[in-house]
């Protein structure tokens, strides 16, 4: 997730914001803009290519201006900034006009980052744009709808995740959306249920467990009215796909470790390993190497090993229920 060192931006700043989730990156622009914006309603924002960037267009946005007296400068892709312009941003970095905010923003990789040290070592603020991983995004809605003024508890943000899928653009806008509606209630899981109980994700999600359950009637109910419903046939594969690894790890995890870090070590949130502990009872290492060869054959099929999608997810549901309890 995003990360800031140093206040909060302000004039006379350099900002520098690096990191390969744009959605992070383009709030903390867009923080920064706020947060001199709320000092002057005369505020002049540039948002210019580094790769367009030369010595004259940077004196000219970086200098006194005729039209306004504060500006900020956004200065984006900063990885292609002309080898050339390196020298003048590192020396304007060290010495700002103060009536100015800069901020760089670098998408993430290797590409400039001699660059990026150097700003760095001139003391510059920084914010970073990480994604979070898989088991901090029920975190990280908590967080969004804590932001809006609602509350949810983790297991009501885990179901969120679930229908919503890992896109960080997606699922502030759900949490928005969701308090909003919400009308001062508490976020919950059947209220996530009614916006997001039809998207196909949560009905691959369905399938998934049911299978990994060993309930096969319900795994293949759930299953037929996935396809009669238009869900992609890979959208199913890849939940029991998804379901089957973090079980393997879960059972291949040393006995002993505290829940943080079994949870780290699984790569789910805390609150899943309850699920997984149920999961997982029944299981054996070789009911679970036939389970997940099955999906790996579904999943091949699907794409066109097979002319038969349907003949495939089923054959893939009976091969993992009834793995369920082999030894």
């Amino acid at each position: 997730m995003a990360a800031r060192r140093g206040s909060a931006p302000k004039l006379g700043d350099v900002l520098l914001v690096t990191g390969a989730e744009s959605f992070l990156a383009d709030r903390a622009v867009r923080s920064a803009i706020a947060a001199v914006s709320k000092e002057s309603s005369d505020i002049e924002v540039t948002d210019v290519d580094a790769a367009t960037l030369d010595i004259g267009v940077f004196a000219e946005l970086t200098g006194p201006s005729l039209f306004a007296s504060e500006r900020v400068l956004v200065l984006r892709m900063l990885e292609n900034l002309p080898s050339e312009m390196a020298p003048r941003l590192i020396e304007y970095a060290g010495s700002p006009s103060d009536d100015v905010l800069a901020v760089l923003v670098h998408s993430g990789g290797q590409k400039g980052k001699a660059v990026l040290d150097k700003l760095r070592k001139a003391s510059v603020n920084e914010v970073v744009a990480t994604a979070p991983k898989a088991w901090e995004l029920p975190q990280f809605v908590a967080g969004e709808i804590r932001l809006h003024g609602g509350t949810v508890d983790e297991g009501a943000a885990a179901a969120l995740v679930d229908a919503v899928g890992h896109d960080l653009r997606a699922l502030a806008g759900a949490c928005s959306q969701l308090v909003s509606d919400s009308g001062g209630q508490a976020v919950t899981s059947e209220l996530i249920g009614q916006y997001f109980g039809g998207r196909a994700e949560v009905t691959s999600f369905a399938v998934a467990d049911a299978a990994i359950a060993g309930r096969t009637e319900p795994a293949l109910e759930q299953l037929r009215w996935a396809l009669d419903c238009g869900v992609a046939p890979v959208l199913v594969t890849s939940a029991m796909a998804g379901g089957l690894r973090g079980l393997a790890k879960y059972s291949s995890a040393p006995s002993g470790m505290r829940d943080a870090d079994l949870a780290r070590e699984v790569g789910v949130p805390p609150w899943k390993l309850k699920q997984l502990k149920q999961q997982s009872r029944g299981w054996t290492p070789g009911g679970l190497a036939t389970a997940i060869k099955a999906v790996a054959q579904a999943d091949a099929d699907v794409k066109g090993a097979s002319g038969d999608a349907g003949y495939a997810l089923e054959r893939m549901v009976l091969t993992v229920t009834r793995s369920h309890g082999r030894r």
